[in-house]
């Protein structure tokens, strides 16, 4: 995009391959800067708010747990179960429409600033590589110095921190999954379970190979995400962007120059904006897919254009339409569009949520029988019923009623009254008699669950009687 007749080859290749197909390590000059400040503190909450979500409890419950084992989940301190999957498809879909809005308007910002690779690669593990192997031209320098004393202990030392650091990465994800009481007691107990040991080692394994050599191929190759910004992205979209109206032509500055009269733009060509970028693209080359709006280059540019005396954002926040005629559209037809569907869902799933009974009643028909006529010419159904408490107080003497039609109804061993402990999942055996000739072939009765004659939920199913 530096000149509208420039041939884009630098799209038949990318920057962490050399011409021989072998990795080409990427190096980047440590950033600063204003946005990478902003970056630091957004990183520094996010850290914390990881690492702490999982040991936090609420009246006794964890913050965040999602245990799929054994299917026990809290989000924000409330309890939620497997019949409770509505919910969690429909935030997963209201998720994903809101990213695709947020990158038809944003771009890509989200890698930039939210994303938990980013944040842990750029703002972890390679402040810990600035701080062993120094900044980039002595990372370059020892890269190339054979295996001495000095490079085992600089990379010795670093490897060692980063597979500390991937462990306790390890156990914060595990506190997620499996609970924050049992990461606590197996670090009181290392050794009493070896399988475990071995899990966490192959996970710690893991994310130690993400970010000590796999590092930015995630973004570029491996994140779906990344390949997704080409088809929702347009010429209205907000991103790191490079002013090449402003910047071409390139040129050094020379001392008693007068550029404007040379025809030479605001770009001194330092290459500045290229040697901080953690993917290895040139962001004067236009729009490309390995950028992930980590705002490097920008700091870079802006600390150039102060020191030559030039206004800041050559590099900036902007569209191809802004930068091109002066002026951005923001609300266009796809925002739109997007923006109508996700206040939908979002309605939908405020209204579910709100209305989603703290015990939740289930009541089918038991297998293999389909009706008894008892000896006083009643007919009678018998349903398994599952109640579920799925609020964090008991409850006591429930009582399950025939709401309708009139008949009698028997629950087994409980005497029609239940006591429910906080998330305890009880099942009961339920009777419902109905008096011969008064009902024929199948019928829609309905079962309620009842707290001091207050009802709390209800479940329609069918009775079946002889047709005749």
């Amino acid at each position: 995009m530096n000149t509208n007749n420039q041939q884009e080859s630098f799209r038949d290749s990318i920057g962490t391959i050399n011409e021989e197909g072998l990795r080409n390590w990427i190096h980047p000059k440590k950033p600063k800067g204003k946005y990478y400040n902003y970056r630091t503190l957004v990183s520094i909450f996010l850290l914390i708010g990881f690492v702490v979500m999982p040991f936090v409890k609420i009246n006794g419950e964890q913050f965040m747990l999602f245990d799929i084992m054994d299917r026990r989940f809290h989000i924000f301190g409330r309890p939620f179960f497997p019949q409770d999957f509505y919910l969690l498809a429909l935030a997963v879909v209201i998720s994903v429409v809101f990213l695709v809005l947020f990158t038809v308007v944003y771009g890509r910002i989200f890698c930039g600033w939210l994303c938990p690779q980013t944040i842990f690669m750029e703002m972890v593990f390679r402040k810990i590589e600035y701080l062993f192997e120094g900044d980039r031209p002595k990372q370059i320098k020892l890269d190339k110095m054979p295996w001495n004393a000095e490079k085992i202990r600089k990379r010795g030392l670093k490897w060692v921190v980063f597979y500390l650091l991937s462990l306790v990465i390890t156990s914060v994800m595990l506190a997620y999954v499996a609970g924050s009481d049992y990461v606590i007691d197996f670090w009181k107990h290392p050794f009493a379970d070896i399988k475990a040991w071995l899990i966490y080692l192959a996970f710690t394994t893991v994310f130690f190979f993400v970010f000590a050599w796999f590092r930015e191929q995630v973004c570029i190759i491996a994140c779906p995400y990344g390949r997704l910004q080409g088809v929702l992205t347009d010429e209205n979209t907000i991103m790191v962007a490079y002013d090449y109206k402003r910047g071409e032509k390139r040129g050094p500055v020379r001392k008693g120059q007068n550029r404007e009269e040379l025809g030479m733009g605001d770009c001194i060509d330092c290459k500045q904006c290229v040697l901080v970028c953690p993917t290895g693209i040139d962001i004067r080359n236009g729009t490309q897919l390995e950028c992930i709006n980590c705002t490097a280059c920008m700091d870079a540019c802006d600390a150039v254009m102060d020191s030559i005396g030039k206004p800041r954002g050559l590099i900036r926040y902007a569209s191809k339409v802004s930068i091109e005629e002066g002026h951005s559209k923001i609300f266009t037809t796809r925002v739109k569009f997007y923006s109508v569907i996700l206040l939908i869902l979002m309605g939908v799933f405020v209204t579910l949520f709100a209305n989603r009974p703290s015990v939740d009643l289930k009541v089918l028909r038991q297998r293999g029988v389909v009706f008894t006529e008892l000896p006083d010419g009643s007919i009678q159904n018998i349903y398994n019923a599952t109640i579920i408490n799925k609020s964090n107080h008991p409850y006591k003497n429930l009582e399950i009623k025939l709401m309708e039609p009139i008949g009698k109804i028997t629950v087994s061993g409980t005497e029609e009254q239940l006591n429910l402990n906080k998330e305890e999942v009880k099942q009961v055996m339920v009777f419902v008699d109905m008096p011969k000739g008064k009902v024929h072939g199948k019928k829609k009765i309905k079962i309620g669950v009842f707290e001091n004659g207050k009802l709390i939920d209800s479940y329609e199913t069918v009775f079946i009687a002889p047709v005749r």
